[in-house]
């Protein structure tokens, strides 16, 4: 449990970090996104799914 929040304290510190430090460049992406279709937005979810999956697979003893 303890590595668990640890590692949703690490996504909520990496995600901060763009809106922190340019804002601007944050809602421009994000306008980007709310453009993209259903389909492409679940794909951009499956490559992340996949690679988080491939990093927790290859770091682990």
């Amino acid at each position: 449990m303890h590595e668990l929040l640890q590692a949703l304290g690490l996504v909520l510190i990496l995600e901060g970090l763009l809106p922190l430090l340019a804002p601007a460049r944050w809602r421009e992406t994000f306008q980007q996104l709310l453009q993209l279709r259903d389909g492409q937005l679940r794909f951009i979810g499956a490559l992340s799914l996949v690679a988080g999956g491939l990093v927790l697979l290859l770091s682990t003893p």
